[in-house]
C-alpha cells in the first residue's frame, strides 16, 4: 500500500497546498479591482457626456438660472407687486432651505487655451463689475484662460480693495469651471521679463463677438498673454447671441458673491430694516465726484461750485471744456438734488412715515443738504445710523466694500428710485427685474425738473404737479420690456445690465419682426 502525502488525496488527486490557495484569492481580488474600476469610470464617462448648458430662468431655480440640479441658491426671492400707485407693495418672501448635501461640484470643461487674458478694471464696483461679467464672456468664447481681473486703485475713490477683499474667489472660480478655466494668477512664465509674450491694450467699446473673433483671437498667434487695461463697456449691448448673452447674466447674477463678511454685515443690514417695516433704497447720487464730474452744480453756491469746478480739473481724464450746468440740468442730464428729490417723492405719493435708505457715499454739503428729505421723511437712515461702528471698521476707507453693502441693500429693498441712470443705478435695475421685476422707479430727470421750476415759481399747483409727475412714472417701474436698440449708436441704447432681457423668461420676443425697440 503507498502512502498518500500531504499534498495527495486518496484517490490520486492533488490537493491545493497554501501557494496555490493564495494565488486563487489573490486572482479573485484582482478581478473584483478590476471590475470595480470599470463601474467606476464607465459611471464618471457618462457623467462628461451630459453636456452642461446654460439654463435659461431667473433665480430661484427656473429658466435663467445657472445653479446646477439640486444646487442651494441662497438668494431670497422677494415677490411684489409691479406697476400701480407709488405706495410701497405688500411682499411675500420665499426662501430656500439648504439641502442636507452640499451641492455637486460642476465639471470642468475640456479645451485648448488659445492664451491667457489679463484684465485691469477701471471705475467704481458696479462698472467693474460688470466689465467681470464681459471679460469672462470674451474669455469664453476665444477659449482663453482667464486671471482673476484686477480691480482700480487709482480712480477717485483710491480704494486698495483687491478681487478678493470683494467678491468670494473659490466661488467665482467653481461656479464657473464648466465655462473657463480661472486662474488666481498669472503663470510665471508671464512674468515682468516676457515682455515679447505680451500685448497691453484697450479693446475698442461696445464690440461685437465678430471684433473679438477676427481682431482680438489673431493676436494670441503672436502674443500668449493680452492685457485689457480698459473694461468698462467693451461688450456690445444687442446683436450677441443669446448664449454669450446669458453667460453675462450668469456671472452676474451668480458667479460674482460677495466674501461672507460682507455678506454677513449686508444681511444684518437688510435684517434691520426689515425689521422696521417695508423701506425704499434711495441711491441719492448727490456726492462730490458725481458733480465734479458732471459740472452739475445746481443748489450749491459760488464757492461750492468753484471746488467742484478744481476737482473735475485736477483729474486729467475728467477735464474738458466749461460746462453749463443749468443746461445740463434742462437736458436731465443731472442727478436730482435732495431737495427736488424731496419734492419729487412726495408728488409720486410716498407718505412723511415711509422709511428711506439712503444708499450712497457722503452727500456734498452734509446734513445741511438733506434738511429738506429729512424734513418730508423722517425716517431717513443710513447704514452708520443703523450699525455699530465697530462692524463698519473693517470696511471704512474702502469705497467699493461701503457700496458692496449698499448695493446689498439696494436689491433687498421694497422699492428702488435711483436720482441718477449711474453704473449702480443702472445694474441694481437690471438685478431686480432677474429677480422678478422689483419695483424700481426710474425717473424721467428731464421732465422732473421742469415740472420742478414751474412749480417753484408758482406757476403750476401742487395738484397739477402731482397729477403730471404720476402721470409720467407710470410706465416707469421696472417691468418687463425690449432693450431700446439704436444703430450705429451704443451709447444712446439701453444697457444690457439695467434690462437683460435674454435672460428673463415669459418675456415678449425682442428679436422678432414686431420688437418696436430698433432705432435707425
Amino acid at each position: 500500500m503507498v502512502a498518500t502525502g500531504p499534498s495527495q488525496a486518496a484517490g490520486g488527486m492533488p490537493l491545493p497546498g497554501p501557494r496555490t490557495r493564495m494565488h486563487v484569492w489573490f486572482m479573485r481580488a484582482c478581478a473584483g479591482i478590476v471590475v470595480w474600476t470599470c463601474l467606476v469610470q464607465l459611471f464618471a464617462v457618462g457623467h462628461l457626456w451630459r453636456r452642461p448648458r446654460l439654463p435659461s430662468a431667473h433665480a430661484g431655480g427656473g429658466a435663467g438660472s445657472s445653479s446646477p440640479p439640486g444646487a442651494w441658491n441662497p438668494t431670497r426671492v422677494f415677490v411684489g407687486r409691479v406697476g400701480g400707485d407709488a405706495a410701497l407693495p405688500n411682499l411675500s418672501i420665499r426662501t430656500q432651505e439648504p439641502p442636507h448635501a452640499p451641492p455637486p461640484q460642476l465639471p470642468s470643461r475640456i479645451y485648448k487655451s488659445n492664451g491667457v487674458l489679463k484684465v485691469s478694471c477701471n471705475g467704481g464696483l458696479n462698472q467693474m463689475r460688470a466689465a467681470i461679467c464681459d471679460m469672462v464672456t470674451v474669455a469664453r468664447f476665444l477659449n482663453l484662460t482667464l486671471a482673476i481681473p484686477e480691480l482700480d486703485k487709482k480712480s477717485f475713490w483710491a480704494d486698495p480693495s483687491n478681487f478678493e477683499d470683494i467678491f468670494d474667489v473659490r466661488h467665482f472660480i467653481d461656479s464657473l469651471r464648466d465655462q473657463v478655466h480661472i486662474v488666481k494668477r498669472i503663470p510665471k512664465k508671464f512674468g515682468p521679463n516676457a515682455s515679447n509674450n505680451s500685448l497691453v491694450m484697450p479693446p475698442v467699446s461696445w464690440s461685437n463677438e465678430k471684433y473679438y473673433l477676427q481682431q482680438i483671437l489673431p493676436l494670441f498667434n503672436k502674443f500668449k498673454l493680452i492685457h485689457f487695461n480698459r473694461t468698462d463697456a467693451r461688450l456690445a449691448n444687442n446683436g450677441l447671441p443669446v448664449e454669450l448673452q446669458k453667460l453675462r447674466c450668469r456671472v452676474n447674477y451668480h458667479a460674482l458673491r460677495f466674501t461672507p463678511q460682507i455678506e454677513a454685515l449686508g444681511n444684518k443690514l437688510v435684517k434691520i430694516l426689515q425689521g422696521r417695516g417695508a423701506f425704499v433704497a434711495l441711491h441719492l447720487r448727490y456726492e462730490m465726484d458725481m458733480l465734479a464730474f458732471s459740472g452739475c452744480t445746481h443748489g450749491c453756491s459760488v464757492e461750492e461750485a468753484e471746488e467742484l469746478k478744481r476737482m473735475r480739473y485736477a483729474y486729467p481724464w475728467w477735464r474738458e471744456k466749461e460746462i453749463d450746468s443749468e443746461g445740463k440740468r434742462l437736458q436731465g442730464l443731472c442727478p436730482l438734488t435732495p431737495e427736488e428729490t424731496a419734492l419729487v417723492l412726495k408728488a409720486l405719493g410716498f407718505k412723511n412715515n415711509t422709511q428711506i435708505y439712503i444708499a450712497s457715499g457722503e452727500i456734498y454739503g452734509g446734513d445741511r443738504r438733506l434738511t429738506a428729505l429729512r424734513a418730508a421723511f423722517p425716517k431717513l437712515v443710513r447704514k452708520e445710523m443703523l450699525l455699530d461702528p465697530e462692524d463698519l471698521h473693517q470696511f471704512q476707507n474702502h469705497s467699493s466694500q461701503m457700496a458692496a453693502l449698499d448695493f446689498m441693500v439696494s436689491i433687498a429693498s421694497d422699492v428702488f428710485i435711483p436720482t441718477y441712470d449711474g453704473n449702480m443705478g443702472k445694474v441694481v435695475e437690471g438685478h431686480r427685474r432677474y429677480l422678478g421685476f422689483k419695483k424700481s422707479i426710474l425717473l424721467d430727470r428731464r421732465k422732473l425738473v421742469k415740472l420742478v421750476d414751474l412749480h417753484e415759481n408758482k406757476t403750476l399747483s401742487w395738484d397739477a404737479f402731482v397729477s403730471a409727475v404720476r402721470q409720467d412714472h407710470e410706465g416707469r417701474s421696472g417691468q418687463p420690456a425690449c432693450r431700446k436698440v439704436v444703430i450705429d449708436k451704443p451709447k444712446e441704447e439701453d444697457y444690457f445690465y439695467a434690462n437683460p432681457h435674454e435672460c428673463f423668461v415669459n418675456v415678449t420676443d425682442c428679436n422678432g419682426p414686431g420688437n418696436s425697440s430698433a432705432v435707425g
